[in-house]
C-alpha cells in the first residue's frame, strides 16, 4: 500500500488554506488545484510556503515532514514572504492583514494603486513598508478616487496624501544629506591628493545606480522623470547630480523631455538652478570651514614651536 502524507496547501495570497492527504507530489498538485479553485489544466508550481523553496523532486517531497505547508503558484505568480511589523518581532498573521483574493488575483486586472490602497485600508502602518514608487503612485491618484477606494471622506484622504508626501520628502531629504556629505568628502579627498578638477567637468555625466531604468528617448532615469513631473517642489527631491543634468540640458531640451510649455519649463529650471546653487554654496562653506580649521591648526603649531624655542635657555660657560 502506498504511503500517504498529511500536508497543507495554500494559494499565493495565503488567504485560502486546506489540509490534504496525498501519496505523491503529482496528487498534491491535482488535489491542491481542486481545493483552491484552480483550473484543472492550468500549469502550477509547488513551493514551500515558509521560504519559497521549489519542490519538483518526488523523493524530496516524500522526505519532507508531515503537515508541511505548500504553496501552489500559477505561471505569473511568485512567492513572497509574510510581511512583518514591530521591527520584525511580530508576524502579520491576522486575517485582516491578508489582501482579499479579488484585489490581488492576477486575473482580475486591478490597478496597482488600488492594491496599495487596500493595504492602507487594512493597516495604515504599512506606509513604512512601501517603496518610494508605491508612495508616489498613491500621492498622484486624484483625491476623490483614493477616498472612494479607502472608504474615507475626501478630507481624510487628502490628509493621508499629505502624510504620504511628507514621508517621500523626508526620504528625499535623507538622500540629499547623504549626497551632500559624499560631495564634501570627495572635495576634501581631491584637495588632499592635489587632483582638483574643474567643478563643471562631467556635469552632464550622472552615475546611474545598478538596475535603474533609463528612458532611452531623454537619457534621464525613470525616477528622475517621475520626480520632475511630481506635484510639489521637485527640485528639492532630486540629487545634486540630477539637478546638474537638468540645468545643463537647457529650457528647449527639457520642454521636449517633459512635454511642457516654455513658461512652466523655464520656471522649473530656475528652481533647479537655485537649488543647485544653494547646495554648492553649502559644500563651499564646509570646504572653507575645513580649510580654516586646518590653517588655524598649522598656525597654532607654528606659534607653539616658536614659543618653545624662546623658552629654551641658551647653553654656555659662566
Amino acid at each position: 500500500m502506498t504511503e500517504v502524507k498529511p500536508c497543507k496547501v495554500c494559494n499565493f495570497t495565503r488567504q485560502k488554506s486546506y489540509g490534504l492527504v496525498v501519496p505523491s507530489l503529482e496528487q498534491l498538485k491535482i488535489k491542491g488545484c481542486e481545493f483552491l479553485g484552480f483550473s484543472a489544466d492550468a500549469p502550477v508550481s509547488v513551493v514551500l510556503e515558509d521560504d519559497g523553496t521549489i519542490v519538483e523532486d518526488e523523493a524530496y517531497f516524500l522526505c519532507l515532514p508531515t503537515n508541511t505547508k505548500f504553496m501552489l503558484l500559477h505561471e505569473k505568480e511568485t512567492w513572497s514572504a509574510v510581511r512583518r511589523i514591530d521591527g520584525g518581532t511580530a508576524w502579520m498573521t491576522r486575517e485582516s492583514m491578508v489582501l482579499e483574493a479579488d484585489a490581488v488575483d492576477s486575473a482580475s486586472g486591478a490597478e496597482p494603486w488600488r492594491i496599495l490602497a487596500q493595504q492602507l485600508k487594512q493597516d495604515l502602518a504599512s506606509i513604512i513598508l512601501m517603496s518610494e514608487a508605491e508612495l508616489q503612485a498613491l500621492v498622484d491618484i486624484p483625491c476623490p478616487e483614493l477616498a472612494s477606494a479607502l472608504g474615507f471622506q475626501e478630507k481624510k484622504a487628502e490628509q493621508l496624501q499629505e502624510t504620504l508626501q511628507r514621508v517621500l520628502d523626508r526620504r528625499e531629504e535623507e538622500r540629499q544629506s547623504k549626497d551632500l556629505l559624499q560631495l564634501y568628502l570627495k572635495a576634501v579627498e581631491r584637495e588632499d591628493t592635489q587632483e582638483m578638477e574643474p567643478s563643471q567637468e562631467g556635469a552632464g555625466d550622472v552615475d546611474m545606480p545598478d538596475g535603474m531604468e533609463v528612458d532611452s528617448a531623454s537619457g534621464f532615469m525613470t525616477r528622475t522623470l517621475m520626480v520632475l513631473k511630481g506635484k510639489t517642489s521637485p527640485e528639492t527631491r532630486l540629487s545634486t547630480e540630477e539637478l546638474q543634468m537638468v540645468v545643463s540640458r537647457g529650457v528647449e531640451t527639457m520642454e521636449q523631455v517633459l512635454g511642457w510649455d516654455r513658461e512652466r519649463t523655464s520656471g522649473l529650471l530656475q528652481a533647479c538652478e537655485a537649488e543647485l546653487t544653494r547646495r554648492l554654496q553649502q559644500v563651499q562653506a564646509m570646504h572653507s570651514l575645513s580649510s580654516h580649521t586646518q590653517l588655524d591648526g598649522n598656525q597654532q603649531s607654528n606659534e607653539k614651536s616658536a614659543k618653545d624655542s624662546q623658552d629654551t635657555p641658551a647653553t654656555g660657560s659662566k
